[in-house]
């Protein structure tokens, strides 16, 4: 019985770490994309590392690769 003079205000204790712990998280935006490291693993290169002009150019790259492919050339 003397042991719940422990338990107790040691419960209390991590309960208090627990919830100062979850309102920093709060505080400093750990919860506002919970989705996006999901959806960013399927893809090789995340698009918003690089600068417009760098997404621009190979956006370009991509679209005249496309076209002069060789399975695109047999079809035709």
């Amino acid at each position: 019985m003397s042991i719940l003079y422990l338990l107790i205000p040691l419960s209390l204790i991590l309960l208090g770490l627990a919830v100062w712990a979850f309102f920093w998280a709060v505080k400093n935006d750990q919860f506002d994309d919970l989705e996006g490291p999901a959806h960013r693993i399927l893809f090789d290169e995340d698009e918003n590392d690089f600068t417009p002009e760098e997404r621009e150019r190979r956006r370009e790259r991509r679209n005249t690769t496309d076209v002069d492919s060789p399975s695109e050339r047999d079809d035709r």
